[in-house]
Order: structure tokens, then sequence, then C-alpha cells
């Protein structure tokens, strides 16, 4: 029966995405990054974004999506030749008593019938219910990749509402030059200081109200990304480089 067998290919597709995308969250990946990646490695489209570059900096997740890459090969040859099955081949005596239409008819009438098929089973998938209860029985299923969690970065650094974590240059002639950090209260102008990187390479780690600010400076900060130049002074340059460790 190649119309149901191609319709039963659709929710195993959609099956594995939700899987990938389960497993990816759960190496510390936000829900949106992680669905989306399971999507572009299992139909190989391979967009090369940050996003990307966050799979292939960690194990765990290479391997996950090296998983979804060779199912989605797999999955879209059978289904092409499913699907070419399914317009070419006569289907049992039953089904073609549900079609009211022969020859060209009848072929538009499976290929209606075919996406309706793959609209409703997409939108089954997109239902909460369904979605907490595939990402409960998923979860439990991949339990063993609880112990390899890696940090989603992006969302560590832009932490919503407007914050993040930035990093702004102490150029010559600041008016915070000469002043420590409790000196300049940037604290309680909603600026918190992280790290201190000096001309000459030194990194002061966890900065003492007492540190002294210097010309060349490179601070990491965290605060409104609005807010941040006006406290400071200066334009952000960068957010932190990030490394993925592997797991």
């Amino acid at each position: 029966m190649p119309l149901l067998a191609l319709l039963i290919i659709v929710v195993i597709a959609l099956l594995i995405v939700r899987i990938g995308a389960k497993a990816l969250m759960m190496t510390g990946l936000g829900r949106d990054v992680a669905e989306f990646q399971a999507i572009s490695c299992f139909f190989g489209v391979g967009f090369t974004t940050n996003e990307a570059e966050m799979i292939m900096a960690n194990s765990a997740r290479r391997k996950i999506a090296s998983h979804l890459i060779i199912a989605g090969n797999i999955g879209l040859t059978t289904a092409l030749s499913t699907l070419i099955i399914t317009f070419m081949e006569d289907e049992p005596k039953w089904v073609d008593d549900l079609s009211p239409f022969d020859g060209s008819e009848g072929f538009f009438f499976k290929l209606s019938v075919v996406m309706v098929g793959v609209v409703l089973i997409t939108l089954f998938f997109k239902l909460p219910i369904v979605i907490r209860l595939l990402d409960f029985l998923i979860e439990r299923s991949l339990h063993r990749y609880h112990e390899v969690r890696a940090i989603d970065y992006e969302t560590v650094l832009r932490s919503g509402d407007g914050f993040s974590v930035m990093q702004v240059e102490i150029e010559t002639g600041n008016e915070l030059i000469g002043s420590t950090l409790a000196g300049a209260a940037l604290g309680t102008k909603g600026v918190l200081v992280l790290n201190i990187k000096r001309v000459d390479g030194e990194s002061i780690g966890t900065p003492h109200p007492t540190t002294e600010l210097m010309a060349g400076d490179l601070l990491t900060v965290y605060g409104q990304e609005t807010l941040i130049p006006v406290v400071l002074g200066s334009d952000p340059i960068r957010r932190p480089k990030h490394h993925n460790s592997e797991a």
C-alpha cells in the first residue's frame, strides 16, 4: 500500500527530527536552535552559521548530527522511491474505491491525499500535549546524554530583556582611567565587570573593588546592551569568544 507507506515514512521522519532535536537540547542547546539544526542535518541543508559551529565544536553534538544526516539521506531516498511508486502502482481495490476519479484526475486526487495527510501529521506533532509527551519519552530514552551537557553560550551571553555579556576597551582619554572599580561605581549604574585584560597580557579574573582602570584595558562586562556604552564611555567591540569543550 504505497500511499499509506509514504505517510508512515513522514511520521518516522518527524519522529527522528524530534528525537535529534531533543538530544541536542540535552547537550545544552536552546529549543529553537536544536530544532533548526536537527531539521538542517536531517534534510542535508547545511547552513553555515555560528549555531552550526556550536554543533561541530562538541563531540556529542557531532555524533547526534551524524546520525541525523545518515537517517535523513536514507529516509529521503526511501520517501522519493515510495512517492514514485505511489503514483505509478495500483493501490488495493478498497483504496481505489475511495477515489471517485480515474486517469489524470485520480493522480491529482492521490496527490491531494498525500498533501493533506502530511499537513495533518505535521499539525499533530505540533500539538503541545504531543510535544510534551514526546519530549518526556525521548528524554528518558536518551538519559545517557545527561552526562554530556555543553553550555549554550549564545543563550548565556544574551540572557534576554536586552542584557548581554560584552567586551569594551578603555581607550585613551576615557574619564574612567585612573579610577578604581569602587570609585567608578559601575555596579550601581547597572554594569558589572567580570574580567579585565591588561595591555601587557595580564588577566584579572576576579576584579577587586580597588582594581584600577587603565588605558587599553579590555573589560568583560555584563549589563543592558544600550546602557553599557553610556556608562563606560566606549562602544562594545565584540562579545567574548567562546570554545565548547569536547565531551
